[in-house]
C-alpha cells in the first residue's frame, strides 16, 4: 500500500462510560499485545468531545508509532491531524475526503455488499471494510453479515485490502483470515476482556 499501514490486528475503541485514564491503559496494553492500528469511534461524542480525545490519542500514539483513524468525522480528522479516517457509505465521499485530508492520509471504507466494493474499485482507499463479517450488537444498523463465504468473495474480487470486523474473537480469527483478509478489526473481544494485552496476543497468535 502506497501510504504503508499494517493492518494485521486493528482496535476500533468503544470507550462507553470509562474514565479516559482507563481507556488509555486499554488502548496501551492492546499496543503491547499487538494491536498495530487504532480508530478513534465515539458515535455518541459532541465534534469537540471527539477533537479533545482525538489530540490527546493523537499524542499518545504516536510516539508508539501507531496510526491513528478517525471513524466518521473528516472534520475531526483534520482537526487533530490525524493518520486517517474511516467513512460509512453516508459519510463524505473518498474524493472528498482526501481533498481535504490530502494524499498521504490512511482512508478506510466500509462496505456491505459486493455492489459497494466493485463500486469501490477504482477509489483512491487504503483498504475497504467487511462489516459486519458476523451478527454483532456493535455493528447492528449494518445489513446481512458477509459470512465467511461472502467474505471469501469479497476477499476474492477486491483490489483494495480487506480488514475484517464484526463479531472477531479469537475462536474464528483464523478462519477470518483464511478468507484472505489482510487483517481483523477488534472491538469488543479486547475492550471488554479481562486483560486487553493477552487478548491481543491470542489474536495475534491466531493468525
Amino acid at each position: 500500500m502506497k501510504r504503508g499501514i499494517d493492518l494485521s490486528l486493528y482496535l476500533v475503541t468503544n470507550r462507553g462510560t470509562l474514565a479516559l485514564e482507563d481507556f488509555f491503559r486499554i488502548i496501551r496494553q492492546s499496543i503491547d499485545g499487538g494491536v498495530k492500528v487504532v480508530q478513534l469511534r465515539e458515535k455518541e461524542a459532541s465534534a469537540r468531545e471527539m477533537c479533545a480525545i482525538g489530540r490527546s490519542l493523537h499524542s499518545f500514539l504516536k510516539p508508539l508509532g501507531i496510526p491513528l483513524i478517525i471513524n466518521d468525522r473528516v472534520d475531526v480528522a483534520h482537526a487533530v491531524n490525524a493518520d486517517g479516517v474511516h467513512l460509512g457509505q453516508s459519510d463524505l465521499s473518498v474524493a472528498e475526503a482526501r481533498a481535504i485530508l490530502g494524499k498521504q492520509a490512511i482512508i478506510g471504507l466500509s462496505v456491505e455488499t459486493i455492489e459497494q466494493a466493485i463500486a469501490a474499485s477504482d477509489e483512491d482507499v487504503d483498504y475497504l471494510a467487511a462489516s459486519p463479517v458476523f451478527q454483532t450488537k456493535t455493528k447492528s444498523d449494518c445489513s446481512r453479515p458477509w459470512g465467511l463465504e461472502g467474505l471469501k468473495q469479497l476477499c476474492s474480487i477486491s483490489r483494495h485490502p480487506i480488514v475484517a470486523i464484526g463479531g472477531i474473537n479469537e475462536t474464528n480469527v483464523e478462519k477470518i483470515l483464511d478468507c484472505g483478509a489482510a487483517g481483523v478489526a477488534i472491538v469488543t473481544a479486547i475492550f471488554n476482556a479481562p486483560c486487553p494485552k493477552t487478548a491481543a496476543i491470542r489474536m495475534s497468535n491466531g493468525k
